[in-house]
């Protein structure tokens, strides 16, 4: 994490339940004189201790925002999720649209709420927009050069014309999704791509100009990307200009039941 955070027990609040001692994933609370303790502030930070709290008694400070209160707990409706994820299609077709900053800030905020390992929070952003064509640029030059090279190992490629839209498909955003932990980059991604799903987005990982990224030391260099800074993913987003009428097949799951 990027801030200093530290776990403050409100004794005047706390009861002594021990519900926070029984839910700490790295054992860090004790009960002691009928209060809650943090033996040590060199934990995970997860704020499960404060998130179960009946009596708002533990805090972590150091956050810009509270957390939210849970009035009811949320319920998905499994069955329009399922069918949400079966009808779900690789978007390449894109309209001439804009998309509303809200849109885009709730996309970044189902990244920023994924579950990352350790609590690290270590994934960042950085969203392709207007200016985005200059990337695209020395990326498709990249390419062309190595196109070559990439088809010894993917067949599909020898067939693929690379034009000046390869990579974004003319689409109005592309959101880089930066990270070490891949992982929990890859979660992240997952979320903002039914995030974007949700709103009426269509959705392209773009593993080609992804892999471009990582390789090219003329493009890290204009992305500003640090040398450990791995790319995990790059999400093309925008209004789909293409209607699937039916979802597609796919082989049966591989599972064994020990």
């Amino acid at each position: 994490m990027k801030e200093q955070h530290i776990i403050e027990v409100n004794k005047d609040l706390c009861i002594g339940c021990g519900l926070c001692k029984n839910d700490c994933p790295v054992n860090n609370i004790i009960i002691k004189d009928k209060k809650s303790v943090i033996k040590n502030q060199d934990c995970i930070k997860c704020g499960h201790c404060a998130a179960i709290c009946p009596k708002e008694a533990i805090t972590l400070t150091g956050f810009d925002e509270p957390p939210i209160e849970l009035s009811k707990q949320p319920v998905l409706d499994s069955d329009e999720l399922l069918m949400a994820i079966k009808s779900r299609r690789t978007i390449r077709k894109f309209k001439n649209k804009k998309l509303p900053s809200e849109i885009i800030q709730k996309i970044i905020e189902a990244g920023r709420f994924t579950p990352s390992a350790k609590n690290a929070q270590n994934v960042s952003y950085i969203v392709l927009g207007e200016d985005k064509s200059k990337y695209e640029k020395i990326a498709v030059k990249f390419f062309r050069r190595i196109k070559s090279i990439v088809s010894l190992f993917m067949k599909s490629a020898k067939e693929v014309t690379i034009d000046d839209n390869f990579f974004f498909k003319q689409a109005p955003i592309a959101i880089m999704v930066v990270t070490k932990d891949k992982v929990s980059g890859s979660l992240a991604a997952s979320n903002m791509a039914l995030m974007a799903e949700s709103c009426g987005l269509g959705v392209l990982y773009s593993g080609f100009f992804t892999s471009v990224v990582n390789h090219s030391p003329k493009l890290r260099r204009h992305l500003n990307l640090k040398r450990n800074d791995y790319v995990v993913t790059t999400l093309v987003l925008g209004y789909p200009d293409v209607k699937y009428r039916r979802t597609a097949q796919k082989e049966t799951a591989n599972v064994r039941y020990l």
